[in-house]
């Protein structure tokens, strides 16, 4: 098993991003490594409860990843299981991995630290980094565009 761990800068309050992460408006912000749409977003957010999230990317190909959520300590920390339902990596299918999200207020707003962990193998720990690296850039961008749009 591996994992992989990104870290990134958040120019909003925890409280902020936590709802982005959770909400179903939130995700349809960033969900997804390219600027394809997000279709469903689903979400029962207490420990047991279950996510649900569908988008399509650019190449027209459509990928949906469902999971229960073990730990909701907000605006700190989401522990959710992950398992890709409808495209991924094909020896994913039926896989359960482990995504943990901690937020830590900073004087420019939330450090996130991602960590997607219990992957199968190194071909799935890479296309998860590219997936992720994708998707939490989008958050990133969003927050600077709000605080852009604040300014103005």
């Amino acid at each position: 098993m591996t994992s992989l761990t990104l870290v990134r800068r958040i120019a909003a309050r925890p409280s902020i991003v936590f709802a982005a992460l959770t909400e179903p408006d939130g995700i349809a912000c960033w969900w997804g490594p390219d600027a394809g749409p997000v279709l469903l977003a689903e979400t029962d957010v207490r420990v047991g409860g279950r996510f649900k999230v569908r988008f399509r990317m650019l190449d027209g190909s459509e990928h949906q990843s469902e999971g229960e959520y073990l730990e909701v300590d907000e605006p700190r920390r989401l522990v959710m299981s992950w398992c890709w339902t409808t495209g991924g990596e094909p020896e994913e299918n039926g896989a359960v991995s482990r995504v943990e999200i901690d937020l830590k207020p900073i004087e420019t707003g939330t450090e996130l630290t991602f960590t997607h962990a219990m992957l199968a193998n190194e071909a799935s720990r890479a296309s998860h980094e590219e997936g992720w690296t994708g998707a939490l850039g989008k958050l990133v961008r969003h927050f600077a565009s709000e605080e852009t749009d604040d300014e103005a």
